[in-house]
């Protein structure tokens, strides 16, 4: 799909909640109000979904698992099901971005990005029956037998708000692939670009009860969690809340995926030209305004070359055009609540209390007076034990840190608490290798650097446990059995 401008000033609101593949009542009459991070006014209503609502919504996962006809559909049938919803999450695309911007602040670009992401794990999620085996003989002296991989069961999904469509297509493509049933719970920040995912989910037909989309906040999310009825919970968003949600599935050995925070680090060797480093390593700091968990926010660069790095990098920064994300020379749109921007500038804060050297940015955009702006902020002279270069900010704020030698440079990258993404920049591709397989991360990038959906996804240490994407994602919701025969 290619990019457009989205310039909705309003937003479809629901007064339904989508549960077991229909469109129901709420139990309550609360709601969830959508604000615009560009002019702080309301957008769009929908229901805020209850524990009543949540008991409804797994009990038919538990019924449409045990009773019905979707985990018994053979892996080639289900992915009929998976094509279709692909086409038509692409039929609602423009919409699903639209209100992305509009809810969240993300810049055409941005928006498309992301939507195009989602296509491409239904997509892949369709074919995962291709390449993955669901059965197997094996045999050992005693005997021989099947080993069997089936669905865990009814599945819990969380996501939060800076990429809802993608992040829950993540999720539930490869949970519907396995053969499990679905419920998903978007965070109260963005929920009207999933209102418009559950519309695809409807058209698409599948069996009653396979499908349940309830939007609501933290308390929403911690009942379903502790549901006696869920097998499984994939869980994308703070490693605070990962914590939280590790300790209540521990608590009843509930299979559980985390995908956490991010510090990455992006190492420019001594040997390339910053011509094949930026501008893509400095937005790939501040893209989407820096909400983006795998995010290189910190530049490890050796000592000599900081000062070339630091103007390069804020000669890029001072250029960005930040504002509307609605117009089409916007780049950086606003963060996407109020409490998150009152967070970045206390961080930026921090730095400055810390010692380190401010080079740009650090406040409001001048002449955006309304919606919840922070203009890309660089720090300079920082060293790895200050709290902006260890804990996740979650904004537009990027720091540098110099070191004297390779092994240096990889000890500040593995120094930190996350291991999600990463970047290397260096001309001998061997040794680009080398120090990317001594970075402790879950993906890392050689002289570029992206997120890859497709492929397994996911992060050391406190950035999460297990993967998403590919088979590996998918053998996430999957339970192994061996069936012995004696010889």
């Amino acid at each position: 799909m290619t990019a457009t401008v989205p310039t909705a000033t309003t937003l479809k609101s629901y007064d339904k909640l989508f549960i077991g593949g229909k469109w129901v009542e709420p139990s309550s009459d609360k709601v969830i109000e959508v604000v615009s991070p560009i002019t702080e006014e309301l957008l769009a209503t929908v229901p805020e979904a209850q524990p009543a609502d949540i008991d409804k919504a797994v009990a038919a996962a538990r019924k449409a698992f045990d009773e019905g006809p979707w985990p018994r559909l053979t892996a080639a049938e289900r992915a009929k099901y998976l094509i279709r919803i692909q086409e038509e999450v692409e039929k609602r695309f423009d919409d699903m971005a639209t209100a992305f911007t509009a809810e969240i602040g993300a810049p055409a670009g941005a928006s498309v990005a992301f939507h195009n992401n989602a296509l491409k794990m239904w997509g892949d999620a369709s074919t995962l029956h291709e390449r993955f085996e669901f059965e197997e003989e094996r045999s050992w002296p005693e005997g021989h037998g099947k080993l069997v991989r089936e669905p865990i069961g009814v599945v819990a999904t969380i996501i939060p708000w800076n990429g809802p469509v993608a992040t829950a297509s993540l999720k539930i493509a490869p949970a519907l692939a396995a053969g499990c049933t679905v419920v998903l719970k978007p965070a109260p920040e963005g929920p009207v670009s999933t209102m418009l995912l559950a519309e695809a989910l409807e058209a698409a037909g599948l069996p009653e009860g396979v499908i349940s989309l309830l939007p609501g906040g933290r308390e929403t999310g911690e009942y379903l969690v502790r549901h006696k009825d869920v097998d499984k919970i994939s869980f994308t968003g703070s490693t605070i809340a990962g914590r939280k949600i590790m300790s209540i599935c521990g608590e009843r050995i509930a299979r559980v995926t985390l995908e956490l925070g991010g510090k990455s680090a992006g190492i420019i060797a001594d040997d390339i030209a910053l011509d094949k480093v930026f501008p893509g390593l400095a937005f790939a700091g501040i893209g989407h305004s820096g909400q983006v968990c795998a995010a290189i926010t910190r530049i490890v660069v050796p000592r000599h070359r900081q000062d070339e790095v630091v103007e390069t990098i804020k000669t890029i920064f001072e250029s960005v055009s930040v504002g509307d994300p609605r117009k089409d020379d916007t780049v950086i749109g606003p963060l996407a609540a109020e409490r998150q921007r009152t967070r970045v500038l206390d961080y930026i804060e921090v730095g400055k209390a810390e010692g380190a050297r401010l080079v740009t940015g650090g406040g409001r955009p001048a002449g955006l007076d309304k919606g919840w702006y922070v203009e890309p902020t660089l720090f300079a002279d920082v060293t790895n034990d200050m709290r902006i270069a260890q804990e996740e900010i979650f904004g537009p704020v990027v720091v540098v840190i110099p070191f004297d030698d390779v092994d240096e440079a990889i000890a500040i990258a593995n120094d930190s608490d996350y291991g999600l993404s990463g970047a290397v920049y260096a001309e001998d591709a061997a040794l680009a290798e080398s120090i990317a397989r001594r970075v402790r991360t879950g993906q890392i990038s050689i002289n570029g650097w992206d997120m890859c959906v497709t492929q397994p996804f996911g992060g050391y240490k406190q950035s999460g446990l297990g993967r998403e994407g590919n088979v590996e994602g998918l053998s996430s919701f999957l339970e192994t059995k061996l069936i012995q025969f004696a010889n």
